[in-house]
């Protein structure tokens, strides 16, 4: 089985090689195809593959190739994880937001809408050379922002892009933790929304929802990283466990003042850290396994510091720095490829599952999944203020889509204007002029 990886030579491509080193079960990945158009950083991260493989006898074999087209041929399952513009383009995200007070976070408010405006033309171009050259494979997508890239590809794969996130998982897992569940696997989440827009309403074990019993204990509500963010008495308020990037709705006014403060953003900041990564491979004597995982330990360590900063949370719990989202790329891919049957939270087109949104509109939510892809579960409607939040989302991401399809700047000015997290029509306009002014992809704007 082949598996082709776009954006091959990004940072936490070791992440899902080591989640295939791992999978002995027959009919497995066989040969991983490194797409990505840094011939650099692909053979940075081909040295990291090699040491991990060194040790695995079978391992699967990797070749490498910056031509799209030579990527594609041939794969059974294509995983997107593409930056378009960078860690550099994240920084200035980040920091042309900031200047008009408003986020810059790669997929929340500003930063999210100017992200996707320039991914979502890469994206369909992808999506079109998938359907031409490698029809039968499934697109495993997790170039952010997720949940509206993963709708831009469905308009020309349907059903056969799922988008993924570990958000949603890692949330589920540390309530488990924390509820002292000693399967979490056998939990069942419900969880709907958007991507990185989305509650735990419920976590049921053996037919019991446990949820409750978290929220009428403070003590437990204090002692897990969403109950630091939020606060015990919003949790209780709410009746439900948002996911952390709600955080920057609930406690806006504070997370852009520290973000203001901070000595670098976020996005500046992996940009210097990846950057030394990268100039270190450039030494043929480097232990690049090594190096990486240093690296890595330091970017999952400072994961939404400022957010945690402003919450008084601390630092990250030990087993809250493992990753996730390489698991359940793997756990998609088996389920389909070897129809071994599971349930997933992940990114699909509605249908008929949130009846506030249309049947393509795509959202976050638990999916029954096997040889014939991803099936949404019927769950609860939300409350009327999640609702209200999850159509606003949407609607902007829309005019998100509408824009990188007609080119029109009037519409991109539309999409910012309308975000909850954008609250000037002229701030919107100065966000289009700042962001075409430092992004080259989004000349096509006019």
């Amino acid at each position: 089985m082949r598996l082709t990886i776009l954006g091959g030579g990004g940072f936490r491509v070791p992440l899902v090689y080591g989640a295939l080193l791992a999978d002995r079960g027959e009919g497995g990945v066989t040969e991983v195809v490194l797409h990505d158009l840094d011939a650099g950083r692909l053979s940075a991260i081909t040295r990291v593959l090699a040491e991990q493989a060194a040790p695995v006898a079978g391992a699967p074999a990797v070749t490498a190739t910056t031509d799209l087209d030579e990527a594609l041929r041939g794969a059974d399952f294509v995983f997107s994880a593409i930056r378009v513009g960078g860690l550099e383009g994240r920084a200035n995200d980040e920091r042309v937001a900031l200047a008009e007070g408003v986020i810059g976070q790669e997929t929340v408010g500003a930063g999210g809408i100017a992200y996707g405006l320039r991914t979502v033309p890469v994206a369909v171009d992808i999506a079109r050379r998938v359907a031409r050259l490698a029809p039968d494979a499934w697109v495993i997508n997790f170039t952010n922002p997720a949940g509206l890239v993963t709708e831009a590809m469905s308009r020309h794969l349907g059903d056969r892009v799922i988008g993924i996130c570990d958000s949603p998982v890692g949330l589920g897992r540390r309530i488990a933790r924390v509820l002292g569940v000693k399967n979490p696997a056998e939990a069942w989440i419900d969880y709907v929304g958007l991507n990185h827009l989305g509650w735990v309403r419920g976590l049921r074990v053996g037919g019991r929802d446990e949820l409750p019993r978290l929220l009428a204990d403070p003590a437990l509500l204090s002692s897990f990283e969403e109950g630091k963010l939020f606060g015990a008495d919003w949790l209780r308020e709410l009746g439900a466990v948002p996911n952390e990037y709600l955080h920057y709705y609930y406690f806006n006014r504070e997370t852009v003042l520290a973000y203001q403060r901070a000595e670098r953003t976020r996005g500046a900041f992996l940009r210097d850290q990846q950057a030394g990564f990268y100039d270190g491979m450039t030494d043929p004597q480097a232990q690049a396994l090594a190096a990486w995982e240093r690296t890595r330990a330091e970017r999952e360590a400072t994961y939404m510091s400022e957010n945690r900063e402003t919450a008084g949370a601390g630092e990250r719990d030990a087993d809250d720095l493992s990753g996730g989202y390489e698991k359940v790329a793997l756990a998609l891919m088996r389920a389909i490829a070897r129809d071994e049957r599971t349930t997933l939270i992940l990114n699909v087109r509605n249908r008929h599952t949130l009846s506030a949104l249309d049947t393509d509109a795509v959202i976050e939510v638990p999916c029954l999944v096997d040889a014939n892809g991803a099936h949404p579960v019927a769950v609860d409607p939300l409350p009327g203020h999640a609702t209200g939040l999850v159509c606003s989302v949407k609607a902007v991401e829309r005019e998100v889509l509408a824009a990188a399809e007609s080119g029109s700047r009037a519409t991109a000015l539309k999409a910012f204007a309308l975000h909850p997290l954008v609250d000037s029509v002229n701030v919107a306009r100065r966000l289009v002029e700042g962001y075409t002014a430092v992004h080259p992809g989004l000349a096509y704007l006019v």
